[in-house]
């Protein structure tokens, strides 16, 4: 199994017991959220060794993640402990269709002061690659810059770097900046995940193939276009591809299906699976992701990932 790195926020979670509005609940379920945790817990639970980059508060929900990532299999050796600062939290509804409502947390946050320094302590022989998103450069400008420098230092190093662009319009200043950095971040990687919605953002395009164009133009070797129940577009160096989604009946929590597709896709080209295999047990586990409560809880094992496969039926 591959070596993998990933470097994100990590944050509490506390998930409302009832669906009202979130003023209105009493009672919450802790768990732990972060789109690069959700990545790592996938990754490990199908068995890849995976490694954490971050910083959290030395506080309840900082102690309480470690020991959460620490229980899923994950190194931890690169995740600092902040004295001063406060790590991230975010509530969240209980729905019953849709997309719950979300309130985050994470101004000023232990993470938020995170420093490209922390790239000199990586030891790039011992992995394979770099999985990023575009979230944590929204935080700071240091946080940008460290992004940045790693994403640079793994390419130099000859490790391969996936990015998914996961943009959180809340968290920057304007369209125009969000677009830009994100795109800047994303000619670094080899492989770039958007959603066709965001791929619409990024580019100014309409269409699957005009946005992986662009990217690929750029320097990008593939590009996985997200399409939702219509599945995916895939366009490599070498081709392209158009990969079904599978039918879900019932939706519980649609937060984490995109990183449980981005666990899916690179886990299956790190094991060497064509990439219409890869897509496909992407948007198997997107699938997974978002039939149970919580961020993480529905990503599988490598058996209920076959399960689900052999039974699961496509929507072709």
């Amino acid at each position: 199994m591959a070596k993998v790195l990933t470097i994100g926020e990590p944050m509490g979670l506390l998930v409302a017991n009832e669906p009202k509005a979130l003023k209105d609940v009493t009672q919450f379920t802790r768990y732990v959220c972060g789109a690069e945790v959700n990545f790592a817990v996938g990754m490990s639970r199908l068995g890849h060794k995976t490694a954490y980059i971050s910083r959290v508060g030395n506080d309840p929900f900082g102690q309480h993640i470690l020991d959460f990532l620490q229980e899923q299999g994950i190194t931890t050796d690169y995740i600092e402990l902040d004295e001063i600062n406060r790590t991230g939290m975010q509530l969240k509804a209980k729905t019953l269709e849709g997309d719950p409502e979300v309130v985050n947390f994470r101004r000023f946050t232990a993470f938020s002061h995170m420093e490209p320094s922390i790239v000199d302590t990586v030891d790039w022989s011992a992995y394979d690659h770099l999985h990023v998103t575009g979230i944590p450069a929204a935080l700071s400008a240091s946080c940008r810059d460290t992004i940045e420098a790693m994403m640079k230092a793994a390419k130099a190093a000859g490790v391969q770097v996936s990015f998914d662009t996961n943009l959180r319009p809340a968290l920057w200043p304007s369209e125009a900046v969000m677009r830009d950095t994100i795109n800047e971040l994303a000619f670094l990687a080899d492989i770039v995940l958007p959603g066709l919605g965001e791929g619409k953002i990024l580019t100014g395009l309409d269409t699957p193939e005009a946005i992986a164009d662009f990217y690929i133009s750029r320097g990008v070797k593939t590009v996985v276009i997200k399409r939702g129940t219509k599945g995916a577009y895939v366009k490599s160096t070498d081709g392209e591809w158009y990969t079904p989604a599978y039918i879900v009946e019932h939706v519980v929590d649609t937060v984490g299906a995109g990183d449980g597709f981005a666990v899916g896709t690179i886990s299956a080209r790190l094991e060497g699976l064509s990439w219409p295999e890869a897509a496909t047990r992407g948007a198997a586990i997107g699938a997974l992701a978002v039939m149970v409560e919580g961020d993480n809880e529905g990503l599988p094992t490598p058996e209920q990932l076959k399960a689900f496969q052999a039974t699961a039926k496509l929507n072709q």
